[in-house]
């Protein structure tokens, strides 16, 4: 299996690199800084330098993957910025950080990605079900929810540009335990990527442009 990571510095992507690698997969996996980069090789991983928030470094994916031939690719970079109670209005810089990041990245990359999957390869983007607008009872963070709002609007987008050329699916991976979700969350890094994993290996053309939870569970977009 050969398996691309984007945001793969910490916490979920890294963890998928790991747990791939272990599973005896080809990796090739991107990160920001010398550090993250070392880590990722110290894996065995093929690391490549990106940041999808820079316009001259993210145009420079598609020349480092061509012709890789993925079976399964993860848009895993995000930041959550700044979280209020209920519509708090965002300064601009957060605004600009947030949605370069979550939502520009993405359609930096995704096309870019496509171009080197294996057929019937599988596009993986990691959401939130904070970004579910179906499911939503509550308001607060309302940036970082409309950010993955977005994020699910180019995936779906992405699903039927593409549908018979690859599977895209978005995920929400749980409430996890790392630098963005906190250590009062509820699951492991481990637990909701061997989750993920398994729900990934089991994709077919039928879940194409789905929104599926780390268990496997649809939804609402």
């Amino acid at each position: 299996m050969n398996v691309l990571v984007i945001g793969a510095s910490r916490g979920i992507g890294l963890e998928f690199v790991r747990q791939y690698r272990e599973a005896g997969a080809a990796v090739t996996a991107t990160a920001r800084d010398d550090e993250s980069l070392a880590r990722l090789n110290a894996l065995g991983a093929t690391a490549i330098r990106l940041d999808v928030a820079e316009a001259a470094s993210a145009s420079g994916l598609a020349r480092q993957i061509e012709g890789a031939d993925f079976d399964v690719a993860i848009v895993n970079a995000g930041v959550s910025g700044v979280r209020g109670d209920g519509l708090s209005t965002p300064t601009e810089a957060d605004f600009d950080r947030v949605m370069h990041v979550n939502v520009l990245g993405p359609m930096r990359v995704i096309p870019q990605i496509v171009e080197a999957l294996a057929p019937q390869g599988k596009v993986v983007a990691l959401s939130s079900r904070m970004g579910s607008i179906g499911s939503r009872t509550a308001a607060g963070s309302s940036l970082y929810r409309a950010s993955k709002a977005a994020l699910n609007s180019l995936l779906k987008d992405a699903s039927l540009a593409h549908a018979g050329r690859a599977v895209c699916v978005a995920f929400h991976p749980g409430w996890v335990r790392t630098d963005m979700g906190g250590p009062g969350a509820d699951i492991d890094a481990a637990t909701s990527v061997a989750g993920m994993r398994k729900v990934i290996a089991g994709l077919r053309e039928r879940d194409n442009g789905g929104f599926f939870d780390h268990a496997g569970q649809a939804i609402p977009w």
